[in-house]
């Protein structure tokens, strides 16, 4: 199992894809692993090297105290990358993985040369739904909290289709250890990268479920609209795009890094 030491943890990492193909990270939501890209390897990991990992407090990665940060999320990106001797990737982030690559794209954006965020938002209006769930995984754990996470990341209609690959994700969610997953939604809570928007110049693309009920429309098309040159591709999917709508999703993220030139 490849994992990395990061200052106070470990990272669990994984390759697929040719060697010598253009590197892309991959960065799961909240509560997941990397394990949440199975859909979408297959298809990427023809032409690219495609980087998958746990971020801290998920998966196979280690379990620290929290609260985490956002900032503290990303700063294991670039020791990852740092670790490995890579110097520039392409990043894409979905949910709490794209806040991380907005604060990479923003704060060390000489190691991010394209950046793919979706399902995600620089700010999350209200705190009343996160410390809600805070609190029922801290009383019974994360059985509390996932069959609604199920309901919120796909619609009726993909879960009553696809029975088998909700049920995996639901396992996946259980499976999230408890302190991790605590630590983690304090650095979603907490977040606002708003004024970080401006500052990203790397090529950006944006991608939405237009059933979306975490991150709706509206927050999808405020990063479109506040990001110089981002461009959106809006999916029929709810919140995990990437799975609900993978095909739309892998075609949308291929077009844009095989660009040849900037937006």
């Amino acid at each position: 199992m490849p994992q990395v030491r990061i200052r106070d943890t470990q990272l669990f990492y994984r390759w697929d894809g040719p060697e010598k193909g253009p590197v892309l990270m991959l960065s799961h939501a909240l509560g997941a692993h990397h394990g949440m890209w199975d859909a979408n390897v297959p298809a990427l990991a023809r032409g690219l090297r495609v980087l998958r990992y746990d971020h801290r407090g998920h998966g196979s990665s280690g379990v620290t105290a929290g609260p985490y940060t956002i900032e503290l999320l990303a700063r294991d990106v670039l020791d990852l990358i740092d670790a490995l001797a890579l110097g520039t990737v392409s990043f894409c982030g979905l949910s709490m993985g794209g806040m991380v690559g907005m604060w990479l794209a923003a704060n060390a954006g000489e190691r991010i040369e394209r950046l793919i965020l979706a399902n995600t938002s620089a700010h999350l209006a209200s705190p009343d739904a996160m410390n809600a769930r805070i609190a029922a995984v801290t009383r019974s754990g994360m059985a509390a909290v996932a069959d609604t996470m199920v309901e919120r990341w796909f619609t009726p209609r993909f879960r009553a289709e696809q029975p088998a690959a909700v049920a995996r994700v639901r396992e996946m969610l259980l499976a999230s250890p408890a302190q991790g997953y605590i630590a983690s939604c304090l650095a979603v809570r907490d977040m606002d990268q708003r004024a970080l928007l401006a500052k990203i110049r790397a090529p950006v693309l944006v991608i939405g479920g237009l059933s979306d009920p975490a991150t709706p429309p509206e927050h999808a098309r405020a990063l479109r609209d506040q990001i110089a040159g981002a461009r959106l591709a809006e999916l029929e999917a709810a919140h995990v795009s990437n799975i609900e709508a993978a095909a739309g999703f892998n075609q949308a993220v291929l077009a844009f890094l095989e660009e040849t030139s900037d937006p």
